[in-house]
C-alpha cells in the first residue's frame, strides 16, 4: 500500500520532510502541499509531482489524501490537527503539538472520542540509534535502578529572535520527552539557574541555563542548555544506575591524531546529528499509517512536554521550583510515558 500524503508548511522542515517522503523512504507518496505563501507551496508541489491546494482545510478534504504532515508554524498546529481528527485521517505533527496546554488537551479528548490513534508527533530522538540502544539498557536494567541522569543540548549560535523562554520550548523539549521516554516516569517539578551569562548572549537570552527536574520516581535529572557554545551541535546524555553508568554513544567520526594533538569533528546543526533518525521515524510512521495506527509519540506526550516546558519557562522566570501541573493519564494511552 502507498499512503497519499497531504503537507501542510512548506518552510524548511517541510520542505526537507517532503524530500524524505519522496527520495529516502519507501510506502509514501506527497499529493498536496499548502503553504501560508502561495507561490511557495506551488513551487514546492511542482518539484515532486504533487498539488498545491489553498488551506490546510482544503487539503485535509482531499480525498486522496490518506495522511497529513502538519510543518506549519506552531500556532496552527491544533487547528490542522484536530481538522485530521475530524477527518478521521492519521496526522503527524512537529513539534510543539499545540502551543497551549488547553489546545493540547483538546486535540487529546478529540483523539479519544474517535476511538482511535490517529496523532504522532515528531519527536525523533525516538528514533535516534543511540538513545534506542540506552532505552534497551535500561528496560533491561542493564545499570540497575536509574538514580541520575546529566544532559547537555549545545548549539553552536542562535538568531537575536531567540529568547530565554524558547531555551525551554524549541530546544529542552527534546530532552523533556526522550527522558519521559527512556525512563518511562514523569517529570513531577522544575527548577531553572541561570550561571554566568555568555558574552555572546544577546540581550533578551539567558545563556547559558541548567534545568533540573524531578521524577515521579525521584530520578533527579540536570540538563545543562547552552545555545550559544560555539563549538557546535553537542548533544549528551549520561544515566547513572545502581551498579552502572550508561551513556549515549557520540555520533560515529574518525579521529586524528596529528601535530601533536587528537581532534574529532563536532557536527554543527541539528539536522546533520539526526537525519537518520528522522529517517527511520518517517518510515515508521508510513508502515504504521499502512498498518492501521500509528504507534509513535503520541498526543498525550505532546500534551506533557507542553505542560513541562511551560513549568521550566515559569521556574526560569520566577526564580523558584515549580510543579509540573499535569492531568492524569486517560487509560487510551495507557503504556507509560511513550
Amino acid at each position: 500500500m502507498t499512503v497519499r500524503v497531504g503537507v501542510i508548511g512548506a518552510g524548511m522542515i517541510g520542505q526537507d520532510h517532503i524530500r524524505r517522503l519522496t527520495e529516502v523512504i519507501t510506502g509514501a507518496e506527497v499529493v498536496a502541499v499548502t503553504d501560508i505563501d502561495a507561490d511557495r507551496a506551488a513551487e514546492v508541489a511542482a518539484r515532486v509531482g504533487a498539488r498545491a491546494v489553498a488551506t490546510g482545510a482544503d487539503l485535509i478534504g482531499q480525498p486522496d489524501v490518506d495522511a497529513v504532515l502538519v510543518t506549519s508554524w506552531g500556532p496552527t498546529h491544533a487547528e490542522h490537527v484536530l481538522a485530521a481528527i475530524a477527518a478521521g485521517k492519521p496526522v503527524f505533527c512537529e513539534k510543539p503539538l499545540a502551543t497551549e496546554a488547553a489546545d493540547c488537551l483538546r486535540i487529546v479528548e478529540a483523539e479519544q472520542a474517535a476511538g482511535r490513534r490517529l496523532v504522532q508527533v515528531g519527536f525523533m530522538r525516538r528514533y535516534d540509534s543511540g538513545y534506542r540502544e540506552l532505552k534497551s539498557i535500561l528496560d533491561a536494567g542493564g545499570i540497575g535502578a536509574p538514580l541520575m541522569v546529566h544532559c547537555a543540548h549545545r548549539n553552536p549560535s542562535v538568531p537575536e529572535s531567540y529568547h530565554s523562554a524558547m531555551a525551554a520550548q524549541d530546544t529542552a523539549v527534546h530532552e523533556i520527552d526522550v527522558l519521559r521516554w527512556l525512563l518511562d516516569d514523569e517529570i513531577v517539578a522544575v527548577q531553572v539557574l541561570a550561571p554566568r551569562r555568555t558574552r555572546h548572549a544577546h540581550a533578551e537570552l539567558q545563556d547559558p541555563q541548567i534545568m533540573l527536574f524531578e521524577t515521579a520516581s525521584g530520578i533527579r535529572i540536570d540538563l545543562e542548555v547552552f545555545v550559544n557554545c560555539q563549538w557546535g551541535y553537542d548533544i549528551q546524555c549520561e544515566t547513572v544506575g545502581e551498579t552502572g553508568l550508561a551513556r549515549l554513544p557520540e555520533p560515529a567520526r574518525a579521529t586524528v591524531r596529528s601535530a601533536g594533538t587528537t581532534r574529532t569533528a563536532v557536527p554543527q546543526d541539528w539536522r546533520e546529528r539526526f537525519v537518520t533518525a528522522f529517517d527511520v521515524e518517517f518510515q515508521e510512521w508510513i508502515d504504521a499509517v499502512a498498518a492501521g495506527e500509528p504507534t509513535g509519540p503520541s498526543a498525550w506526550d505532546g500534551y506533557a512536554a507542553t505542560v513541562i516546558t511551560d513549568a521550566t519557562v515559569e521556574a526560569l522566570r520566577s526564580g523558584r521550583t515549580v510543579g509540573v501541573d499535569m492531568k492524569d493519564r486517560p487509560a487510551f494511552y495507557a503504556g507509560g510515558a511513550r
